[in-house]
């Protein structure tokens, strides 16, 4: 049974892991399911039927969620595997984890703690508490940039080479996703090496949840006390700190069900089974409150359920600065801002999945780590639905390529002071040219001067941000996409 959670575990971190990581969005059109299927994602994409099948998988078989599906538990335990192996602490105390009491105090007030954040949209509380949010951080944050650097050396002998196969990373690194991300993978690192779970059993809102629902799995892991010789290599082997041995009682809520304790025992005196009859006809006023925690939480979560730096090689470019504006325009299927930031957990999955570069995370307080259009690298092409085919949250819901080409998302502003041909004299006219929906046309400044100007149709405006990008205004376009707070279909 280890071996099989093993293998299945493995895979699934596998394919998270790359789905982050895969610039050319290849593994997002097979495997975004598994995205979808993640706990806290599903409430908030209201996903009744994920959401029902998680839990009815909880109440059966305890946490497997935990072991087996959710990301970032798989990394705490990859990570606490490869530090007690090499690390010097583990060749000091073969055998580091041991029983602790439960922090029941300090978990429900961190799952309200969360509940009131996701509720008021505390999209920093959102972003530091939800599990595979925080998983979506650290590979981006820090596997990203690992992954640039082996692409442009790749990339570099492939040219060398005259053959032109790897296909080019253009990924835009945000520091503080980076720095974000480090600093979670290096407090886990140090959190799974010395103490196994603790993050699990302690801060996770969604570890919380599923423990209440596990203490009443139908079946559980079991300690045979006539078999059992008291050795305690199960207790030293547990990550989840929640098998006493001196009491022979595990604690079922902290429990994440990963049959090591199982492999350990030497004397066939730990089963996993169906459990036993008086421990079903327990009722306490825990269970209770469970329920009404559970259902309080269900509830509230479902009623707010949101270049190239040379041209030609010749001359240098300057770089572009975001243009200001009022409102950051969000993608087409995330239907409002409210919505969006509603839905979104964070996860960074959008941006890793955007091919044209144009998401990233805001480092504005209010809306930290959310993901915002900002057409300086490019601009969200009309046919492209990528960021809507893998958001696993519903902040932006699926939509269909000839749908997107009538999303309004933003409007396009002239900026008078900016164009170069108010400010140099010179004729331009490019974001007439490439504006997929003949949005912007070309007209005389006035009578008297016949050099042409860009003019903007609202009406056939989809804040697409083409014009934004291809201008060639420095450091600011002369020509920025206004984001509206409610989508339109024109």
């Amino acid at each position: 049974m280890r071996r099989a959670r093993v293998v299945i575990a493995a895979i699934v971190l596998v394919i998270l892991t790359a789905m982050f990581l895969d610039y050319t969005g290849t593994l997002h059109t097979y495997f975004s399911w598994l995205a979808k299927i993640q706990f806290l994602p599903a409430i908030l994409a209201i996903n009744i039927g994920v959401v029902v099948g998680l839990i009815v998988l909880t109440a059966l078989l305890g946490r497997v969620y935990c072991s087996v599906i959710c990301p970032l538990g798989i990394m705490q335990d990859a990570l606490g595997r490869v530090l007690k192996r090499y690390g010097k602490s583990w060749k000091q105390h073969k055998h580091r984890y041991y029983y602790t009491p439960a922090m029941t105090t300090l978990r429900v007030l961190m799952l309200l703690v969360f509940i009131v954040a996701l509720v008021s949209h505390v999209s920093v509380v959102v972003a530091l508490f939800a599990p595979y949010s925080m998983f979506g951080k650290i590979v981006s944050g820090v596997g990203a940039p690992i992954m640039k650097m082996i692409s442009s050396g790749l990339e570099y002998v492939d040219e060398r080479l005259g053959s032109y196969l790897i296909y080019p990373n253009d990924v835009t690194i945000s520091f503080g996703v980076l720095a974000l991300g480090g600093a979670a993978l290096i407090i886990l690192s140090a959190l799974a090496a010395n103490y196994g779970r603790t993050y699990c059993n302690t801060i996770c809102p969604v570890g919380t949840v599923l423990g209440f629902i596990s203490k009443y799995s139908i079946f559980k892991i079991h300690i045979d006390t006539e078999k059992c010789k008291n050795c305690g290599l199960c207790e030293k082997r547990c990550k989840a700190s929640c098998l006493n041995i001196k009491s022979h009682e595990i604690d079922y809520t902290r429990c994440v069900t990963c049959f090591d304790c199982l492999e350990e025992c030497k004397h066939g005196a730990i089963s996993y089974q169906r459990r036993k009859r008086k421990e079903e006809k327990k009722v306490d006023e825990s269970k209770r409150a469970f329920v009404a925690t559970a259902t309080a939480i269900l509830g509230a979560t479902a009623a707010n359920a949101q270049h190239k730096l040379v041209d030609g090689g010749l001359a240098v470019i300057e770089p572009k600065r975001q243009s200001p504006r009022t409102v950051a325009p969000v993608p087409a299927g995330a239907e409002s801002i409210e919505n969006f930031d509603k839905h979104c957990t964070t996860c960074q999955l959008c941006i890793t999945a955007c091919p044209n570069r144009v998401l990233v995370p805001s480092m504005e307080l209010d809306t930290f780590m959310k993901p915002r259009m900002n057409f300086n690298n490019g601009h969200c092409r009309v046919g492209c639905t990528a960021c809507s085919d893998v958001c696993p949250t519903g902040a932006i819901k699926k939509i269909k390529r000839e749908e997107k080409t009538a999303i309004a998302v933003g409007l396009a502003v002239w900026v008078k002071e900016n164009c170069i041909v108010m400010t140099k004299g010179d004729s331009c006219g490019n974001c007439s040219k490439h504006c997929p929906t003949g949005a912007i046309t070309m007209v005389p400044i006035s009578e008297e001067n016949k050099k042409k100007i860009p003019a903007v149709n609202a009406e056939k405006c989809i804040g697409c941000g083409a014009c934004e990008d291809l201008c060639p205004s420095r450091p600011i376009s002369a020509i920025y996409v206004e984001g509206y707070d409610n989508h339109h279909v024109r």
